[in-house]
């Protein structure tokens, strides 16, 4: 299993010390989609998953979720949380074992999701709805410094409830002079990245695992097409996830790689836990 490059005590011991840095913006992956923002003192965390919750549920399965790298830190300990955001309801992106020991750690903690999601994320969680703060694409919430805008992802289509609410959704979140673009599970669709492009997105996550039937999961873009999507929407920046978690369900990050340097997309390609801060960025 790989190690990730800051865990635990030296993750935290990172977080604490970025915050010398309070000009600069900062970004951990955490696995999976999972990020970590910090901007001024504040944090939004992305779509945490951290615990072994679909490694336990599948594991005597046809379907094993093996995990690749080890966990970056225990929820319970990231007790600094401004805003977290879950952009649909797999439970990689909405898991109880995660948010459930978050919000105890951080009671005034507020989840962002999909309007069409609340019931559902609601039942899961056990909770009441009054910490979940839904919205339709085109909505915005504000938790300070955070504004958060939703748009529609598909993955792998486009899927509304019977008001045509979405249940797959992007964030933009805009602090500061920071835009960044959290993806959420999702392939190309048609108008996606003339949506996209008045947002100026300074840096976008991308999921790279691509589609593969043989999966039997829903599949997202390739590496390939999230390369050219970051060019095409023109952020500054494509970090690429959603690959290194899970045996049956990743990729290398290779193909990305190639192909942002063939077309010019500036990209960081993260490990782990580990930090990449705005002095980076060209």
């Amino acid at each position: 299993m790989m190690k990730p490059v800051l865990q635990d005590d030296a993750f935290l011991t990172d977080v604490n010390a970025a915050r010398a840095e309070a000009d600069d913006l900062h970004l951990w992956w955490l696995g999976q989609s999972g990020f970590l923002v910090q901007w001024q003192g504040r944090h939004c965390l992305f779509d945490p998953y951290l615990s072994e919750s679909l490694t336990q549920k599948y594991e005597d399965t046809d379907k094993p979720h093996v995990r690749m790298t080890g966990r970056v830190i225990a929820p319970e300990r990231l007790d600094f949380i401004d805003i977290v955001t879950s952009t649909h309801n797999h439970t990689d992106h909405l898991d109880a074992e995660t948010l459930l020991p978050l919000k105890q750690a951080n009671p005034e903690l507020k989840l962002v999701l999909p309007l069409a999601n609340i019931t559902f994320a609601a039942e899961r969680l056990q909770c009441k709805p009054d910490w979940l703060v839904g919205f339709e694409c085109g909505g915005r919430s504000v938790v300070d410094p955070f504004s958060v805008t939703g748009v529609p992802a598909a993955h792998e289509k486009l899927e509304c409830d019977d008001l045509g609410r979405c249940h797959h959704m992007g964030f933009i979140v805009q602090f500061g002079p920071w835009t960044v673009y959290h993806s959420g599970d999702t392939v190309r669709y048609d108008g996606m990245a003339e949506q996209l492009r008045p947002y100026n997105i300074d840096i976008a996550l991308l999921p790279i695992n691509g589609r593969n039937p043989e999966r039997r999961v829903p599949g997202n873009l390739t590496g390939k097409e999230a390369a050219q999507l970051g060019q095409d929407i023109g952020a500054r920046l494509v970090v690429p996830c959603h690959f290194d978690l899970f045996e049956f369900n990743s990729v290398t990050p290779d193909a990305f790689i190639a192909e942002a340097e063939r077309i010019g997309q500036p990209y960081k390609r993260m490990q782990n836990g580990e930090r990449w801060s705005s002095r980076e960025l060209d």
